[in-house]
């Protein structure tokens, strides 16, 4: 039983040990992949349930009451389909299981940090226009002629 995201994973030890704990790894993704199909099909089975007696109403409107449930219940299964979907990708994506031999590889390649203390922080400052260079400048005759 799932409990906000915690996962039981069992695993042979002495397997995990001899596949530098990769057994671990796949017994917890499946682990994840059987529980989110679990929870979703009770899910879908309360959903069709619910749906069945909603479709018993259609024959209040003169229309095929099996070909709605039909029509519905492929849109709810298609649904259950992409959530099942989404969750293991979503719950496999923000797990973080490595084996040591993949905790060796992503070791972090140390930069030598900058020396921001030379650089200037805020807007640049901008002189007024001087008037030498206001009177280079040609002026513009705006008379009528």
């Amino acid at each position: 039983r799932r409990v906000h995201g915690i996962f039981p994973v069992l695993c042979d030890i002495e397997l995990c040990k001899a596949n530098e704990g990769e057994e671990v790894i796949l017994a917890y993704k499946r682990q994840v992949v059987l529980q989110t199909i679990d929870e979703a099909w009770k899910e879908h089975l309360r959903e069709m349930d619910d749906m069945k007696q909603s479709v018993q109403h259609a024959t209040y409107e003169q229309k095929d009451p099996l070909l709605i449930y039909k029509f519905e219940s492929f849109n709810l299964f298609k649904g259950m389909i992409e959530k099942i979907n989404y969750e293991i990708i979503s719950t496999l994506m923000k797990s973080s299981l490595m084996t040591p031999r993949q905790q060796e590889m992503q070791t972090p390649v140390m930069r030598p940090k900058t020396d921001m203390s030379r650089y200037k922080i805020g807007k640049p400052e901008t002189d007024p226009p001087s008037t030498a260079t206001m009177e280079q400048q040609p002026k513009i005759n705006k008379e009528k002629k």
